[in-house]
């Protein structure tokens, strides 16, 4: 292991020039002292054209601002709230992949990095740092920038699985004493509480879940109190899951790979959370190669993916990363989610959405808005779950999936939504055999 010397902020991004490709690392290890002196540099013009590469930050995010056109351009894997205004704007850019394939298109050289600024957990006495509650492409950048700059922070959890990195394969090294970013569990309203207990009803004992962050995986999660047996292998999971740990719901027994693991790939929380993660042999951080890859999310039974939405159409289309032509998120990992979940034994794919939006807009309408993104095709789609129900459209023709999904839309709204469906299919379309949810 070789002698550690570490330098200031300052000192360390003095090895960014021009033209180079930066990767931040992501989520609540976001390192900003890191971006802040970067940033300084972009504010005296020491360089130009730096693109900045990540998948989603927590906290400031200064170089997508309009200040520094021409100094940096972000081009990040997911539109998060930091920087949604100004790529929406144009000042930042979004590259659509699937999240499994983050990692890959830096592996193989179609984003080549040149500087990784991360966060990690103090060396041990075998000189092992951990990248702590992010793993995602980060670890693949590590492994291939000419590069890597570490803040070495006591407050980054000694995560396991892929986490672990030796300290050789850093090159620079800033002390840093900062806690980590965190966030609060989401409220959970009566909307989200209905959703919540659909969903819940479709989560089988023994069944390995995924879900993400906010009000409706949370809502799901407070109603799995008398399930048996769960298992995760997820892009991300939250406090939510914590509860159902600690009665012994959450287990991991049932599960065909990584038994009695927590899989993840990123996490956000609070710091509850992240002090569970610390030297817990039980919670494995994954590169975002496996975590999201189908085949190996197929290989647990009873996969249960539970992704929300944008905006659906009648026909079963899923728009999940823009609303029209504005991005607002990303593609993400649902499709990666989906098809795993439809190709395990017993698995179900469900997306679960508020039936209207915070302004009383329906999220199902006859078309998407011209500009808005499929993630999803009609094809992907298995359950949709809204808080007026859950409704299977796997195998079912357009005019039938068209009822269904009428059917669980909001009361206001379905009449407009059927007049739509008649004028689009036709007449034969009222005739259409009714069958059970």
């Amino acid at each position: 292991m070789k002698q550690i010397k570490f330098v200031t902020a300052q000192e360390a991004v003095k090895i960014i020039k021009s033209n180079d490709r930066v990767h931040l690392h992501s989520v609540a290890v976001t390192p900003q002292p890191l971006i802040s002196a970067m940033c300084e540099r972009g504010r005296n013009k020491e360089f130009r054209n730096v693109r900045i590469q990540h998948i989603h930050t927590e906290g400031p995010a200064p170089y997508a601002d309009t200040e520094f056109e021409g100094i940096f351009q972000l081009e990040s894997f997911f539109v998060g709230h930091n920087v949604r205004k100004q790529t929406q704007a144009g000042y930042a850019d979004y590259i659509p992949v699937f999240l499994h394939e983050t990692q890959r298109l830096i592996r193989e050289g179609y984003l080549k990095v040149n500087v990784a600024l991360i966060m990690v957990s103090p060396p041990d006495k075998f000189g092992y740092v951990s990248l702590g509650t992010s793993v995602d492409a980060t670890l693949a950048a590590v492994e291939t920038a000419d590069t890597v700059i570490a803040l070495v922070n006591p407050n980054v959890p000694r995560a396991f699985g892929d986490a672990m990195i030796h300290s050789d394969d850093i090159d620079i090294f800033v002390e840093d004493d900062n806690q980590l970013i965190t966030k609060e569990p989401a409220p959970i309203n009566e909307i989200d509480k209905k959703i919540g207990r659909y969903v819940a009803e479709l989560v089988d004992d023994g069944a390995t879940i995924q879900m993400g962050i906010g009000s409706i995986p949370n809502a799901v999660l407070t109603m799995l109190g008398n399930h048996k047996d769960l298992g995760v292998h997820s892009e991300m999971f939250a406090d939510g899951i914590l509860p159902l740990f600690e009665k012994g719901i959450v287990n991991g027994r049932n599960k065909a790979i990584d038994k009695g693991k927590m899989v993840a790939t990123f996490l956000m929380g609070s710091k509850t959370l992240y002090d569970f993660v610390d030297d817990n042999p039980g919670v494995a951080m994954q590169d975002v190669k496996y975590t999201n890859r189908v085949n190996i999310i197929a290989t647990n039974p009873k996969v249960t993916a539970i992704n929300s939405a944008l905006q659906i159409d009648i026909t079963g289309q899923v728009c999940a990363d823009s609303i029209g032509t504005r991005f607002y998120s990303g593609v993400g990992g649902q499709i990666d989610f989906l098809r795993g979940a439809s190709l395990s034994k017993g698995g179900k794919p469900i997306i679960a959405v508020p039936s209207v939006t915070n302004k009383g807009i329906s999220k199902i309408s006859p078309i998407l808005t011209p500009g808005a993104g499929v993630v999803s095709t009609r094809a992907n789609i298995h359950w949709l779950v809204t808080e007026y129900g859950a409704v299977n459209l796997y195998g079912r023709a357009l005019q039938d999936r068209a009822k269904l999904i009428i059917s669980i839309a909001h009361p206001d709204h379905q009449e407009e939504l059927d007049k739509a469906a008649f004028e689009r299919f036709g007449s034969h379309y009222h005739f259409v055999w009714d069958e059970e949810k």
